[in-house]
C-alpha cells in the first residue's frame, strides 16, 4: 500500500486527501469503533484514557495517517481547552496547537479546497496545450480532404476550450471588480 507523507498530504486537495483516508485508513475497518475516538459526555477520565490510547495505537502507523491529520486541521477538528477526541493519533488538544502553528497555511489550504472554479481552470488551460500540440496530421492516411477535416476539427476543441477558459477568467475577474479585461 502506497503511503502519503505529510508534505504530499499538504499539497493534495480536501477530496483526494478524503478518498485516501477512505481507502486506506485502519480505522475504517470491519472490527474498528467509530465511538473509540470520541470521549462520550459522561465518560471518565480514566476510561477515556485507557480508549485515547487505545485510538492512538490503532492510528500509529496508519498508512494514511498524514492525509487524516491534515483533513482534521483542515476541518478544525480539537480544541485547546477540551480533551475530547483522537483523529490521526493526535488528542483534540494536540490538533488544536498544530492548527495554531499553521494558521497561514491552513488558511491558504481552506481555500484552495473551495475554489473548483480555479481547478476547473488549471485543467481546461493544460487541455488546450495538449491539444494544441498535438499534430492532426500525423496520421497521413486519408487524402488532402480528411486531413483537412482533423485539422478543422482540432481548430473547433481549440475554440471551445478557450472559450471556456475565458468565460472562467472574465467571471473572476468581474467578481474581483474587473469591469472589462485590460
Amino acid at each position: 500500500m502506497h503511503r502519503m507523507t505529510s508534505t504530499q498530504a499538504r499539497h493534495t486537495r480536501r477530496a483526494v486527501l478524503q478518498a485516501a483516508v477512505d481507502a486506506g485508513a485502519r480505522c475504517h475497518g470491519a472490527d474498528s469503533d467509530p465511538d473509540l475516538f470520541f470521549r462520550a459526555d459522561d465518560e471518565g477520565l480514566a476510561a477515556w484514557r485507557a480508549r485515547r490510547t487505545k485510538a492512538i495505537r490503532l492510528c500509529t502507523g496508519c498508512p494514511v495517517r498524514a492525509a487524516c491529520e491534515e483533513l482534521a486541521l483542515r476541518d478544525g477538528d480539537g480544541r485547546p481547552d477540551a480533551d475530547e477526541m483522537v483523529r490521526a493519533g493526535l488528542t483534540g488538544r494536540e490538533l488544536a496547537a498544530v492548527r495554531a502553528a499553521h494558521t497561514e497555511r491552513l488558511a491558504a489550504a481552506v481555500e484552495a479546497d473551495r475554489d473548483t472554479e480555479g481547478r476547473r481552470l488549471d485543467t481546461l488551460t493544460t487541455q488546450l496545450q495538449r491539444e494544441a500540440s498535438t499534430n492532426p496530421d500525423s496520421n497521413r492516411n486519408g487524402g488532402v480532404r480528411l486531413m483537412a477535416a482533423r485539422t478543422a476539427a482540432q481548430n473547433d476543441r481549440l475554440r471551445a476550450l478557450a472559450a471556456q477558459i475565458r468565460q472562467i477568467r472574465t467571471a473572476r475577474r468581474v467578481r474581483a471588480g474587473w469591469g472589462a479585461a485590460a
